[in-house]
């Protein structure tokens, strides 16, 4: 296999670890914090998981190591969609777990948490791991969607567990991924397992952050990737002066990657989703307040601009989140079937007519006609609309240009509208990883270990302080229960990790808000470039723009 030369040297980049975690695996000792309780639902939560709630946060400090010396076989999943920095987090893992004892061994189990059900694995040495430092990508073993949730999934765990003589299973993955790991967790010590379960957080989307996780590890390299194709956009448009660019970014549940691309490239529109549903706009709300930019930046002749559209934000339109809501019941259980035999989109379209509600059909019927066959498409595996599929970014140009159309038969608008749409999502799931999520997830990864050291058991990797220099960064670990709450998932309540929405009190929507009218009108884009490996500090090790605002 030919190697690109950037390939080449960042195989050789040594990632920087928190000061704390510097001094040797036998210099570093435990502090313990407070005991912590669930973010809601603490009752609840207890009771569900009564071996490990309410556990102390600990931090990593330099001092003499008292763990118990013992050898140690971990195994390791990545879990969910992929995230820049996976691997770095595995090398920080495997680092220290040999630096500690030779003899320990690191399994990777292939394809996500199946692996661990199908007893389908690796194990790493150092010819195979070196391959994968610093380098984007989860194709070191795979990644997968299988959930660990079911008594018999757990006993099976077990099973493979005693197998291989296994002490500890560390999971990489999000919030539903490590509200899994926290269920394992609690069965393994239930019972008596002696094999702990230590969580990393992961996900591009920023939505699995709180007070004690500053960042999940890949929001940083996504945005960056995401804002330097939105600048080349920027510029492109401000070279042509002839098209409105309508950019979709990814974050389903939460708008943190729309915020934070804004927030680096200055874009004419960005919608936040969670402040449309705070202000409860309607789609023409929406429509009528792109426009209003459209038509003012025509009258300065700039026919051109960028608006950016986060993946998720229908759903947060409440007219268009209840037409979802019938549509899911029009098309539930035998109707289904009777929708599929209809032959052409005329009588499907009658049959929705007659299904929906007055309100939900006039939403319905202003709704572009690919958009109107996307809301019909293949159903997920619980029979609901797959809000990701819809085009979001074409829906909203297209009920732009209604609007100026109205608007210029009424002699308001008398400039061009000429809309391009694009997609930003797997672009930034794989790329090669910041310094910043290099040296990050290499924390966490080492980080992990020291926790598997210490016998802690349901916890999460936490390294924190992160808008600071490495030196000066914080590392430790935290019980996952502190971040859960009960939320109501396919008709019954469960336990889950609380996603982080974007905080419209803020300071990194707060700034957002206070420039954007200047955006609207006038052309202030920014343009980031590349994402730079080598140079100065202050370019090289830049964090979010997010990250900075938060921490000020």
């Amino acid at each position: 296999m030919k190697l690109s030369p950037l390939q080449i040297a960042r195989y050789s980049y040594v990632p920087k670890l928190p000061g704390m975690l510097r001094n040797g695996i036998s210099e570093i000792c435990v502090k313990e914090g407070a005991l912590t309780e669930s973010v809601a639902d603490q009752e609840k939560i207890k009771a569900l998981f009564p071996n490990t709630y309410g556990k102390r946060e600990i931090t990593f400090q330099k001092g003499k190591n008292t763990s118990v010396s013992k050898k140690q076989v971990v195994g390791v999943i990545l879990s969910g969609g992929q995230a820049p920095g996976g691997h770095n987090v595995v090398c920080g893992l495997y680092d220290a777990l040999k630096q500690t004892n030779k003899e320990n061994v690191l399994l990777g189990f292939k394809n996500g948490p199946s692996g661990l059900l199908d007893d389908n694995y690796l194990i790493f040495d150092d010819e195979y791991i070196n391959q994968f430092r610093n380098t984007g990508g989860f194709d070191i073993i795979g990644s997968g969607r299988t959930k660990l949730e079911t008594k018999e999934q757990f006993a099976v765990a077990l099973e493979v567990c005693k197998k291989h003589g296994i002490t500890a299973i560390v999971i990489i993955g999000g919030d539903d991924s490590n509200t899994n790991a926290a269920v394992l967790a609690e069965y393994f010590a239930a019972n008596n397992a002696g094999v702990q379960v230590i969580g990393c957080p992961k996900t591009i989307d920023g939505d699995l952050k709180n007070d004690d996780i500053e960042c999940s590890f890949g929001f940083d390299t996504a945005t960056k990737t995401y804002s330097e194709l939105i600048g080349n956009i920027q510029r492109d448009a401000n070279s042509a002066k002839k098209y409105w660019h309508f950019i979709k970014v990814m974050g389903r549940s939460a708008s943190h990657v729309a915020l934070e691309c804004a927030l680096e490239t200055q874009p004419n529109i960005c919608l936040i989703s969670e402040e449309v549903a705070s202000k409860k706009m309607s789609l023409a709300q929406i429509a009528d307040y792109i426009a209003d930019s459209v038509v003012k930046r025509s009258e300065k002749g700039m026919n051109f601009g960028v608006a950016i559209i986060p993946e998720g934000v229908v759903e947060f339109v409440p007219e268009f989140k209840k037409l979802i809501q019938e549509i899911n019941e029009l098309l539930a259980g035998s109707k289904a079937d009777a929708f599929n035999l209809l032959s052409t989109w005329k009588e499907k379209y009658a049959f929705i007519e007659e299904g929906l509600t007055k309100e939900s059909m006039a939403v319905f019927a202003i709704l572009p006609e690919n958009i109107q066959q996307q809301l019909f498409m293949e159903r997920d595996p619980h029979g609901n609309v797959q809000v990701s599929l819809i085009e979001s970014e074409k829906l909203f140009s297209a009920l732009v240009k209604a609007n100026l159309d109205e608007r210029k038969a009424k002699g308001t608008f008398k400039g061009k509208f000429n809309a391009l749409h694009h997609f930003f999502g797997y672009e930034g799931r794989c790329a090669f990883p910041s310094n910043f999520d290099a040296d990050y997830c290499y924390s966490l990864g080492y980080n992990a270990f020291m926790l598997i050291q210490y016998g802690y058991n349901g916890y999460l990797s936490k390294v924190s302080n992160l808008s600071k220099p490495a030196e000066e960064w914080v590392a430790g670990g935290m019980p996952i229960t502190k971040m859960m709450n009960m939320e109501r998932r396919h008709g019954e309540d469960k336990p889950v990790i609380k996603k982080a929405l974007v905080e419209l009190e803020g300071k990194p929507f707060k700034y957002f808000e206070a420039h954007r009218d200047e955006w609207a009108v006038e052309t202030c884009y920014t343009y980031p470039g590349a994402i730079q490996y080598y140079g100065p500090t202050e370019v090289c090790d830049l964090t979010t723009r997010t990250l900075a605002l938060e921490k000020e």
